[in-house]
């Protein structure tokens, strides 16, 4: 089974195509299976049902045992109404069905959701250790959260980012739509792609760190807990010069 690869589309053949190797034990995940289209589900039922897969451009079959994992948000009994969602895909795949509430169905989670979100963002992009305060906790348990966990993953990858102290606190939470300023970046008035705003948010975010260490590297880089080398390349690749030599 193809998860975030190629489109198993090979209908005229009608075989399940999978785009890398394949161990002969997996459990594979399909996130929003009810978003499928019909051929994709022909497929996953072949494979659920008969055990073989083919790599992507290969021709040989190769047998599989596989264990699925299946997410979606939709009403897979109604799709089966309307004939977009195969029912004997639902029954194969309804075998120990889990009803995940939604996020605000479930406040109690959310300050552990956060912290944990904090700490691999941090660990992911090398920034120091970042937790978030008891009051911004209580904000976020106050807020409705219609994205549900993705929603609450993005804000709280947006509040590492902006947010300079070791402690996230309610009043960067409570910043409408995150259009705060933070080292001079107003999020609010910024447009791109996400990337862009991560890479101009973590430009700020350093100056501010230079700044407020008086441009000292050594300091500066002890405070961001990554090393001189690392600090100047960072400075190289978003430009960053002190205020009067950039006169």
């Amino acid at each position: 089974v193809a998860t975030g690869g190629a489109e198993m589309d090979d209908a005229a053949r009608g075989r399940a195509v999978v785009a890398v190797g394949v161990l002969n034990t997996m459990v594979d995940s399909l996130d929003e299976v009810g978003d499928m289209s019909l051929t994709a589900q022909a497929k996953v039922l072949r494979v659920i049902e008969e055990n073989v897969v083919e790599r992507v451009g290969g021709a040989k079959q190769i047998v599989v045992d596989v264990r699925v994992v299946a997410a979606t948000n939709k009403d897979l009994l109604e799709a089966i109404k309307q004939r977009t969602f195969r029912e004997d895909l639902y029954h194969r795949l309804n075998v120990i069905p889990l009803h995940v509430p939604p996020l605000r169905d479930r406040r109690e989670d959310i300050p552990l959701l956060a912290a944990a979100f904090a700490e691999e963002i941090c660990r992911r992009n090398g920034l120091p250790p970042k937790t978030i305060g008891e009051d911004a906790a209580r904000k976020l348990q106050e807020m409705e959260w219609s994205g549900n966990v993705r929603q609450l993953r993005n804000a709280v990858e947006r509040l590492v980012i902006m947010t300079t102290e070791r402690e996230i606190n309610a009043a960067a939470v409570e910043s409408p739509s995150g259009a705060y300023s933070a080292g001079g970046l107003v999020i609010g008035e910024q447009g791109g792609t996400f990337q862009e705003f991560k890479d101009r948010a973590e430009a700020a975010f350093i100056r501010h760190q230079l700044d407020l260490h008086n441009w000292n590297i050594s300091r500066t880089a002890e405070a961001l807990d990554i090393q001189r080398s690392h600090l100047y390349n960072k400075m190289k690749k978003f430009g960053l010069i002190r205020g009067e030599e950039e006169e």
